[in-house]
């Protein structure tokens, strides 16, 4: 028996729709810390992300039109998306920005799309969602990709200028995570099609979750397909194919809506028994059956690394935004909250993450504008920016207490505490991500040799065996070498030094550089010792997916530190999110080594990588502090990490930054009166009015100073104010008063 041989009876069968999911996209940085060997010239010698004129001019149209006319509070507290919102969005396009300008497309970049959603999303999530499904995996995508010359010209152009509105059908009652187990089925038979006798497809299909399905006028469809009566060949499984009905075809249901959390966007199922279709209506024609897996994870990038990482980067924006606005205006004991540790605590981590989520957006971002399909990135960034989003907002909550709880336009993060769960659930859910697909496909994707060495072990070839020796020589050389460049790097001193002129740059590469080394060695020892049991011990795979997460995330944080117009300001948010990201990194690889089941072998690797002696990052109380006085400022570090809050229309946003800017102005009289109180020349006043009275009889400041004080009160009590509501609920709140 070959050693070949043996491998394939140790290693676990691969369904074919797994080793699509794994064979699928491309690598990029990710594979460089992977092995070992972080690449940073080619991360710095990628250009920041650029919105191109057209982009711009759109933005400052259309997009500018449509942040005018959301009021979130209205569409809340109806059953349906107002009819000028949709009919906007149809005639400016929103639904195309993925459809190529030939066929009436926008055809906008991943950094135009992602930034134009971003924006919605911080005005109104339901339509965010609304313009980001069409914008995703999807009929466009799917078409514009696959699609035979025939149906591109049909349905691209119409589903450009809004004649058409789609949805993907994918996920089933029985089958949510794993989408490649749908048990709906298309079974190829004949049937009457326009009055004749065709070969076709037999589909029954029972589907929820699916977005716009409600509304939808053409509906893609994920069925498996079988061929029992061997009418298009000798195979009768053939495959997960994919298709596209107009939703009027008789057979279709669509219309019932589900719920999500209250959430207004169009949600539901969609159902059909026995509905015979002809093989025109296979997304790519029939040589597309059974390709619908492969087409599918091909196109996961745009949801994945666009749609979803934009929501959790503009939650982020308006957390740090209200947040730190309200903590400057809102005083108690005598001081703003701001001012409290327990408070800055809560500031800084919205400021550290909400810099990570920005800088991880235009990383990714970059990587999808260069043309590449990154599988593993765009799983890291899903998974990572949603839950730093949950994270940021739930701080923000706490820090607004009674404010973030009290619905109405008074409420700038209600809205999104309702929609983040939703982003965490779809296009893959956050557990299955982490714990699956992000090492999962990382072990494949990005070592140089798995991939084949899989494919070979399961091959039939005569020349298998010889293939997979030699793979296996080159396998255990490279090892070797992450081996003797783990040993190095972390007991020879000047070795895998950073080499930035900057220290606190140089220093986060030399940690870098120190963690991917690690993270190489151990990763090689897990595929080795472990073999096929790694895909079953998740929470070990989460871990490494983690280090290798947290490590691309922290080279994200330094090219847009570096490439950035406003260092200075950015250095407490870049220390504070770098050093955040480094030591979750490190956090899980000790996890990692502490629950490693074979003891001798993790001892090993502990000693051998000088784990015990690894100096771990922290977050001091100074960084903390350093941060949370810097998220009180308004300053370009501010504007760059708060840019995608619309600031369009009267709402809660513009309350604040009314009051937090009215103050700002004032805050030379407000220190005075505060003095002169302390000294005793005036005396503490229950009320404000009455301070600025005492004040000014004082002496203390001039009736010009009284008129800016008093308009201050006016919108600080404002800004703290929450909405109120008759006994039947009809709003009292003025949100327009000035």
């Amino acid at each position: 028996m070959s050693l070949r041989t043996s491998f394939r009876k140790i290693l676990p069968e691969i369904s074919r729709t797994e080793q699509e999911a794994l064979d699928a996209g491309d690598t990029w940085l990710e594979a460089s810390i992977y092995q070992g060997k972080p690449d940073f010239n080619a991360l710095l010698q990628t250009a920041p992300s650029k919105l191109t004129e057209r982009e711009q001019a759109f933005i400052d149209g259309p997009l500018e039109e449509l942040l005018e006319m959301l009021d979130d509070v209205e569409i809340h507290n109806n059953i349906h998306i107002p009819p000028r919102i949709l009919q906007h969005l149809k005639d400016h396009k929103f639904f195309a920005f993925i459809i190529p300008q030939e066929f009436g497309g926008l055809e906008f970049s991943a950094y135009a799309s992602s930034t134009i959603v971003a924006r919605i999303s911080t005005k109104s999530n339901p339509i965010a969602t609304t313009v980001m499904v069409p914008n995703s995996l999807g009929p466009g995508e799917l078409l514009a990709h696959f699609g035979t010359d025939e149906q591109k010209q049909h349905y691209l152009p119409r589903l450009s200028d809004g004649l058409e509105i789609p949805c993907f059908a994918l996920t089933s009652p029985e089958a949510g995570s794993d989408a490649g187990g749908i048990p709906d089925t298309a079974i190829v038979t004949k049937g009457m099609y326009n009055g004749e006798e065709v070969v076709g497809l037999r589909c029954t299909w029972d589907k929820r979750y699916i977005t716009l399905a409600p509304i939808a006028t053409v509906l893609g469809l994920a069925v498996k397909a079988f061929d029992p009566d061997n009418l298009l060949g000798d195979e009768v499984d053939l495959g997960i194919t994919c298709l596209l009905l107009p939703t009027d075809y008789e057979g279709v249901e669509t219309g019932n809506r589900h719920n999500p959390l209250g959430v207004k966007f169009y949600n539901g199922t969609t159902r059909g028994t026995d509905v015979f279709v002809p093989m025109d209506f296979v997304i790519g024609g029939q040589k597309n059956i059974g390709k619908g897996w492969q087409m599918l994870v091909a196109c996961l990038g745009a949801g994945r690394g666009v749609s979803l990482p934009a929501n959790g980067c503009a939650t982020g924006h308006a957390a740090l935004k209200s947040t730190s606005e309200y903590a400057a205006i809102r005083e108690q004991f005598g001081m703003p909250i701001g001012k409290f540790e327990g408070i800055q605590e809560q500031l800084a981590l919205i400021g550290g993450l909400t810099y990570n989520l920005e800088s991880m957006r235009h990383l990714v971002l970059n990587s999808l504008d260069a043309g590449l399909k990154p599988s593993v990135i765009t799983a890291m960034a899903k998974y990572h920016m949603t839950e730093m989003g949950r994270d940021c907002l739930e701080a923000g909550m706490d820090v607004q207490a009674g404010k973030g709880i009290q619905m109405g336009p008074n409420n700038v993060l209600a809205s999104a505490y309702f929609a983040t769960p939703i982003g965490i659930t779809v296009e893959g859910a956050n557990i299955l991500t982490r714990n699956l697909m992000i090492f999962g496909q990382g072990a494949t994707r990005c070592h140089p040799y798995v991939q084949d060495l899989i494919s070979v072990i399961h091959s039939e070839d005569k020349a298998a065996d010889k293939e997979f020796n030699k793979l296996m020589r080159k396998t255990i050389g490279y090892s070797t070498k992450n081996f003797l460049r783990g040993f190095a790097t972390a007991y020879l001193p000047g070795f895998g030094r950073g080499k930035n002129a900057e220290p606190m740059v140089k220093k986060f590469e030399k940690q870098i550089n120190r963690l991917s080394s690690a993270l190489a060695v151990q990763a090689d020892f897990a595929l080795l010792v472990l073999g096929g049991d790694l895909k079953r011990k998740e929470m070990l795979s989460a871990r490494l997916g983690d280090v290798m997460s947290y490590l691309f995330m922290a080279m994200g944080n330094i090219k847009f530190y570096l490439q950035s117009d406003c260092r200075e300001e950015l250095k407490p948010y870049f220390n504070y999110g770098t050093s955040l990201a480094l030591k979750q990194a490190e956090d899980a690889l000790f996890a990692y080594t502490d629950n490693f089941p074979n003891r001798l072998v993790s001892g090993f690797l502990g000693a051998s990588l000088a784990m015990p002696f690894i100096k771990r990052s922290k977050i001091s109380d100074k960084m903390i502090t350093d941060l949370a006085e810097a998220t009180l400022k308004d300053d370009a570090a501010k504007k760059t990490l708060t840019s995608l809050v619309s600031m369009v229309g009267r709402d809660g946003f513009t309350v604040l930054e009314d009051a937090y800017k009215a103050k700002l102005d004032v805050l030379p009289l407000l220190d005075a009166m505060k003095a002169a109180t302390r000294s005793g020349k005036i005396d503490k006043q229950l009320r404000f009015a009455q301070l600025v009275d005492v004040a000014l009889e004082a002496g203390v400041i001039t009736a010009d100073d009284k008129e800016k004080l008093t308009a201050y009160d006016t919108k600080r009590k404002l800004a703290i104010a929450v909405d109120e509501y008759t006994f039947d609920m009809e709003l009292l709140t003025n949100i327009d008063a000035k």
